[in-house]
């Protein structure tokens, strides 16, 4: 995962954990806290996520004042939860999954219609080869022109949901197949396929500009 929210050294030490401990570890550490009444302890489960939640929310929600809504929610939902929460995944593949599952809520919620889970896992492509997004294309990982970042973007944002959610955890939020899959409630099959089609959408918008070059 994108680790630009996670706690640093002197963070850990303010609340009695060691430096080394690693994330989710950490996450694990207050989740008990949590369960033993430790409100603060979910405040900062709150901080550490806050920021990746609402992107998150964004691929499903414009308006920014209705984003901030549902990841409220989400985080309501997963402070109701956590006393059921048994360690069976991640803490964070868990509050993802609440928090796109709030996301369709409200896209419900306003008429609209959430993406489905519809297709198959045998019919899944899969592409591990190249990983063309991540080694030719990823924002995160080279040093792109404006312009061809831009397109990658714009690309992305245009994509139906559940491409633009599976590419965005992925690429972004560095998820493995297998979180992504939790997250979206889907078989990793689908979950290579909706990737494979992001990124190939990706590389027809950027083949013209690359190839002016």
């Amino acid at each position: 995962m994108n680790n630009d929210d996670n706690m640093n050294n002197k963070q850990k030490s303010d609340i009695g954990v060691p430096a080394r401990m690693s994330e989710q570890e950490l996450d694990l550490v207050l989740v008990k806290r949590v369960q033993q009444g430790d409100k603060n302890a979910f405040n900062l489960l709150v901080k550490k996520y806050q920021n990746k939640i609402a992107g998150l929310i964004s691929r499903y929600v414009s308006n920014q004042g209705d984003i901030a809504d549902v990841a409220q929610e989400a985080f309501i939902k997963a402070y109701r939860a956590l006393p059921n929460f048994r360690g069976d995944s991640a803490f964070y593949t868990w509050l993802y999954r609440i928090a796109v599952n709030c996301a369709k809520n409200y896209l419900v919620a306003q008429g609209r219609k959430p993406p489905a889970n519809d297709i198959d896992a045998e019919d899944a492509e899969f592409y591990d080869g190249a990983d063309s997004m991540r080694s030719n294309a990823s924002p995160e990982n080279l040093l792109l022109s404006e312009e061809v970042r831009a397109v990658i973007f714009n690309t992305i944002d245009s994509l139906p949901e559940d491409l633009k959610t599976a590419i965005t955890l992925r690429e972004i939020e560095g998820m493995s197949y297998e979180e992504i899959a939790v997250v979206m409630d889907c078989p990793v099959g689908t979950v290579r396929s909706r990737i494979f089609r992001a990124r190939e959408a990706i590389d027809n918008k950027l083949n013209p500009l690359i190839g002016e070059s």
